[in-house]
């Protein structure tokens, strides 16, 4: 049996009156997927059919699991061949799990807006070429899943059960949602080790009752515009209510690159762009329409650029899009600056659309794409 032999077995028999019993056929048909491999998926893929339990699913669906990523529909990332609740049409779609969220946010309207955040978010950490194309919002029909599954899919390709295309457009175009999937996964674990760090990250006590000798940090306003090094004795960054205290190294290291970048023709800016830790414009090029270059800077410790890379990439990605995409501006250039080399993360970097440049002994050095923009040889 073909993919497209499944899905349409699935809307030809599928009868969401007929309940979940043994031998009603649409449910047979969806609990015989679990675990085939005549399917064309990739290996270490898993594929299992879902038709509801205690009543049947208004829109059945049929999972399509990276291993290595997720094999959980309650939660996380997966595809789905999500059909409509008129079953004419079933959505190839790359899915937020609902069902653990939905246990925590009793509020529809709550519920379903953090979706579509989580998905528009997702989104934007996808190729803007690829994503574009499967740039569909599903129409799964009336009901609390359906409706869920809509705001929960990230992106989707629809197609009508009556004009199924051939076997190798299904798969070619299965080929293309793994891809997604796992570009979302990758961005999805960036944003939460992002989290997670800034939660490891030294925190000052604020309360009233702060030993003596701990002494209470002030944050320093400095004046708009331009580029002045911070004290790189260490500084305390308002943060989200929060105060945090950045480290010298990082602080250093902007100072550092600062000072080099200027020797480019590049003009750096640090100064009131929080949460930014730096942004540079080409020359004397600062007016509303120049181009701009957003930059996070990261340090590498004990040798393992690993978290720096998924730090860099999560806050870059987001920074984009909620201080530049949502807000109208025109999307900046990315650049992920390191305290030293990241080696095998400089290409991986290019093909998110990242260029990376890292400290190099008493100089510098980057990834191509920073070569080109004559930010380093």
């Amino acid at each position: 049996m073909t993919m497209r032999d499944l899905l349409l077995d699935v809307a030809r028999t599928y009868d969401q009156k007929a309940g979940t019993g043994k031998d009603v056929p649409g449910q047979q048909i969806l609990r015989a997927v679990n675990g085939r491999t005549d399917l064309g998926v990739l290996d270490g893929w898993i594929v299992a059919g879902f038709g509801g339990k205690g009543s049947a699913a208004r829109a059945p669906w049929v999972g399509v699991f990276d291993s290595a990523i997720n094999t959980d529909p309650k939660a996380g990332l997966y595809l789905a061949y999500i059909f409509s609740t008129d079953l004419t049409s079933v959505t190839l779609t790359l899915q937020q799990g609902v069902s653990e969220l939905m246990d925590k946010i009793k509020e529809k309207k709550a519920f379903l807006t953090f979706l579509e955040r989580q998905a528009t978010r997702l989104y934007g950490s996808l190729p803007p070429t690829v994503a574009e194309e499967w740039n569909h919002r599903p129409s799964f029909g009336r009901g609390e899943r359906p409706e869920a599954y809509e705001a929960a899919s990230v992106v989707a390709h629809p197609y009508a059960v009556d004009d199924l295309p051939t076997e190798e457009e299904l798969q070619q175009d299965l080929r293309v949602a793994a891809n997604l999937l796992q570009r979302a996964a990758a961005a999805d674990v960036a944003w939460r080790a992002a989290r997670e760090a800034e939660q490891d990250d030294l925190e000052l006590d604020l309360q009233s009752d702060l030993e003596p000798d701990q002494g209470r940090r002030r944050v320093v306003v400095r004046p708009a515009g331009g580029f002045k090094p911070r004290n790189s004795s260490g500084y305390v960054a308002n943060i989200a209510a929060r105060q945090q205290l950045k480290s010298q190294k990082h602080e250093a290291l902007i100072e550092d690159f600062g000072a080099y970048i200027v020797t480019r023709d590049f003009t750096p800016t640090n100064l009131r762009i929080h949460p930014k830790d730096l942004i540079l414009r080409q020359g004397d090029a600062m007016g509303p329409g120049a181009p701009e270059w957003l930059v996070e800077v990261k340090i590498v410790r004990n040798g393992d650029p690993t978290r720096a890379v998924r730090e860099a990439v999560g806050q870059l990605r987001e920074y984009s899009y909620f201080l530049y995409r949502e807000q109208g501006v025109a999307t900046p250039h990315l650049i992920a600056l390191f305290s030293e080399d990241i080696g095998a993360y400089g290409p991986y970097l290019e093909h998110q659309g990242i260029a990376a440049i890292w400290r190099d002994g008493a100089g510098w050095a980057g990834t191509s794409t920073a070569a080109a923009w004559g930010m380093v040889d």
